[in-house]
């Protein structure tokens, strides 16, 4: 990793260079440098830190000895599925995704993390993440929880220094997940067909859809806020935060592929995937 004494020889200013005959003008800045390399070190950094850790030893899945036609009378088939050839398909692609990539990378996050620096970190990321939860509780006209959330958001964002610590919870005021598929849920919208988004994951075409309405809200006050539009590199700024948010939520995430030990993980991971939204969508589940 670079020292200060190496990045202090970048900071005095770059006026020509010889290459030939010719005289190449120079003009980036000082601070335009110091960002760049500043993005370039920390992505650079895990990554290569990542793959140097050690591998992730995942076995690979087990023929089933049955078919899950043999259980149609079973309520972990019910689950809507007709593109299921396409979702085992996005899910052993995610497998191999996680256990070569983004998996080495999560393990080198951590190696080099601080336990106490990945709790500020996860604690800020969770902390953008009320924007989005405040949003769906006024769509879905909670008042109560909305009060709650913006609550939140305020304590942890000044007392809390950006997130970083949660004196709200301490203070009463409890965490309120939402997400627009939810939103959508709430008002009676269906899940629809169960869909294995790349990368991402388990989900279902309502979703999908929340996922994308969620993403563009996020986006569209990212925008308008503009935190980093002064800095000349606002876009490698912002695709450096979102890369460490990306390995932070994975790095909260416990799940594992094929780590469950049983035959009919796909059928599994699909059956609780919609249990758990149509739950959270305040959706009776039939006892039976």
């Amino acid at each position: 990793m670079m020292t200060v004494s190496r990045y202090r020889a970048f900071q005095a200013p770059i006026s020509r260079d010889r290459c030939g005959d010719k005289i190449i003008s120079c003009k980036i800045t000082r601070n335009k440098l110091y960002n760049l390399l500043t993005i370039y070190a920390l992505i650079l950094t895990m990554c290569l830190t990542g793959c140097a850790v050690t591998r992730v030893d995942i076995q690979g899945e087990v023929p089933a000895r049955h078919s899950i036609s043999e259980f149609k009378d079973q309520r972990f088939a019910e689950v809507d599925d007709p593109w299921e050839g396409f979702n085992r398909s996005m899910y052993r692609f995610n497998f191999y995704f996680d256990k070569y990539l983004f998996l080495p990378v999560v393990n080198g996050y951590e190696f080099i993390t601080p336990i106490f620096l990945q709790e500020r970190i996860s604690g800020f990321y969770n902390n953008l993440g009320e924007i989005r939860n405040l949003t769906n509780s006024l769509l879905q006209l909670k008042g109560a929880e909305s009060v709650s959330t913006l609550g939140r958001f305020v304590t942890n964002s000044t007392v809390g220094i950006g997130g970083m610590f949660d004196p709200a919870t301490s203070f009463g005021m409890k965490q309120h997940n939402q997400d627009f598929g939810k939103t959508l849920g709430y008002w009676g919208a269906d899940s629809g067909p169960y869909l294995v988004l790349p990368i991402l994951g388990p989900s279902s075409l309502r979703d999908t859809g929340g996922l994308a309405v969620d993403s563009g809200i996020t986006y569209g006050i990212y925008t308008a806020v503009g935190p980093f539009g002064n800095s000349g590199n606002s876009f490698l700024i912002g695709a450096g935060i979102k890369a460490v948010e990306n390995i932070d939520a994975r790095h909260q995430q416990s799940f594992r592929y094929y780590e469950s030990g049983y035959p009919f993980e796909y059928y599994m991971v699909r059956f609780f995937y919609h249990e758990k939204r149509e739950i959270e969508s305040g959706k009776r589940i039939p006892s039976n």
